[in-house]
């Protein structure tokens, strides 16, 4: 059979079983390898990626049960060579250690700042729940999502003061002749 998606932002159409799994053709077929294969039984978390915006573990949803639909993967999270404050945060706050949970962290850390741009403690360690992570003890994945949720704020009010700056300028200038200097 044929599906069609979206991932990361690229519209991918292939030619598929209809029983593989959305992390074998993010994998096998697409070679984004970033999304990692764990437990297989949907447990570990380690699959995690966003569908339509809303984390999945990919090792139970079917690759035809995502036609249609936008998927992002831990490739997708940054824009260029401009980390997600996500990877910023668990770079900066050693979120990881040997790295095999992270990309799943990262993706459901995602979800939760998109939806909740101001966690608690308690609020991140509910979302991470559904994942383990068996080298970190979840305090430094705690403090990265934190660490995250503050410098994408300061971000935007950075963009916001920018914004309302220059459209401040605008309206002033708009009271000046043409050719003049204000």
């Amino acid at each position: 059979m044929q599906v069609t998606m979206t991932v990361n932002d690229v519209e991918v159409t292939r030619e598929i079983e209809g029983r593989l799994l959305l992390v074998h053709f993010l994998r096998d077929v697409l070679a984004l390898t970033g999304t990692h294969w764990g437990c297989d039984t949907s447990n570990c978390g380690t699959c995690v990626v966003l569908l339509d915006g809303e984390p999945v573990k990919s090792c139970t949803v079917l690759a035809a049960m995502a036609g249609g639909h936008a998927v992002r993967t831990v490739e997708g999270l940054a824009k260029g060579a401009e980390l997600d404050p996500i990877q910023q945060g668990f770079m900066q706050c050693h979120g990881l250690q040997c790295g095999f949970c992270t990309p799943g962290m990262m993706m459901t850390a995602r979800a939760l700042l998109n939806t909740n741009p101001d966690p608690t403690e308690a609020e991140i360690r509910e979302a991470i729940s559904g994942q383990i992570c068996r080298c970190t003890g979840y305090a430094t994945i705690v403090r990265s999502v934190r660490w995250a949720a503050v410098h994408e704020a300061a971000a935007a009010a950075r963009v916001t003061e920018t914004t309302e700056s220059a459209e401040a300028g605008e309206i002033a200038d708009a009271g000046q002749p043409a050719g003049s200097v204000a």
